[in-house]
């Protein structure tokens, strides 16, 4: 009798599991591509310098369904070259009441206020170093949380991190965006981390311009760096102040152009001179890209010209030139 209860009491348990499980479409999508590099300049090592053929592949998973209330759920897993975890996210749709999304390196809300975009790519794609308003979405100590909610194990000075990102569009092809994050530090040496971002841009017909403006400081202490050192921005003691503008022009259906200008400026706050000895001065890191991108169905061939002027924000860093042409293919 006792075997017959538990046959009875297994069959219902899978019975309820079944029952709340609902129907959802699950896709694998991907997209390869070949790519041409070029660099040429007088920055950084010999090594910096030359030429080869590359591989740019991607491979993503997605589901999603509806619960039986009406609300949506959607989640995705995207993989590298490498077979390595590139992001992954878990969205909740909830009707009017807006969404819900969790997820690892999956651009979140400092994803839409990260750079103004061209034809092929960012205006520092290609450039030796990130600007600092496209690492504006640094979050706190979370680095190992990302699959299964474990305990964090990250930088031990930094606590938790709140940002907020308002984005206004119109109809008359205007858009505003403003973005803020802070980083609160557990140490009593050093100030909050704090970044913020402001961008505008305007479409009319074939053309749209935009133009940003960002501001970052990490709260480090210590003594700033100097000219003739590398900066690294999640690093670096002194404040970061960008801008840049882009123009875009689609020229049919298949074939866009545009040509982005930054400029980024490291403030070593050294204050003014001293006791006879010099203030540090700022250093400004500039990039000039030049883009272009025709698709043919699911193909697309894409390439830029990147230059940049004081690489590293290091006033001897050099100047150096990198020019890609890339052809991609999606299924």
């Amino acid at each position: 009798m006792n075997k017959f209860k538990k046959i009875g009491l297994t069959a219902l348990a899978t019975s309820l599991v079944a029952s709340s499980a609902y129907a959802a479409e699950v896709s694998v999508s991907g997209a390869a591509g070949m790519t041409f590099k070029s660099q040429s300049g007088n920055s950084g090592s010999a090594n910096d310098h030359g030429k080869g053929i590359g591989t740019d592949n991607s491979l993503s998973f997605s589901a999603s369904g509806e619960m039986d209330n009406g609300w949506s759920v959607s989640a995705s897993t995207a993989f590298t070259d490498a077979a390595a975890l590139s992001s992954n996210a878990v969205t909740i749709t909830m009707g009017s009441m807006g969404s819900i999304a969790t997820g690892y390196s999956m651009g979140g809300n400092a994803g839409n206020y990260d750079g103004l975009g061209g034809a092929y790519e960012e205006v520092d794609d290609g450039g030796t170093t990130s600007l600092s308003n496209i690492q504006i979405g640094s979050t706190a100590r979370a680095t190992n949380a990302n699959l299964t909610g474990g305990v964090a194990s990250g930088a031990a000075t930094l606590g938790s991190a709140q940002n907020l990102g308002v984005t206004i569009s119109h109809e008359s092809g205007l858009k505003l965006g403003v973005y803020a994050n802070e980083i609160s530090r557990l140490s009593a040496a050093g100030a909050d981390s704090f970044a913020g971002t402001w961008y505008a841009t305007y479409a009319i017909g074939p053309v749209s311009i935009g133009y940003q403006q960002s501001y970052v400081s990490r709260g480090i202490p210590g003594a700033a760096e100097a000219i003739t050192t590398d900066k690294t921005v999640g690093a670096a003691t002194g404040q970061f102040t960008g801008d840049q503008y882009s123009v875009t022009m689609n020229l049919n259906d298949n074939l866009s152009i545009s040509y982005a200008d930054a400029d980024d400026t490291y403030d070593a706050r050294g204050g003014a001179q001293s006791l006879g000895v010099a203030a540090l001065a700022d250093v400004t890191m500039s990039m000039k890209s030049i883009q272009a991108a025709y698709s043919m169905g699911s193909m697309s061939i894409k390439a830029y010209r990147t230059e940049t002027d004081n690489a590293g924000y290091v006033t001897s860093g050099g100047s150096n030139t990198v020019n890609e042409i890339a052809l991609g293919l999606a299924f």
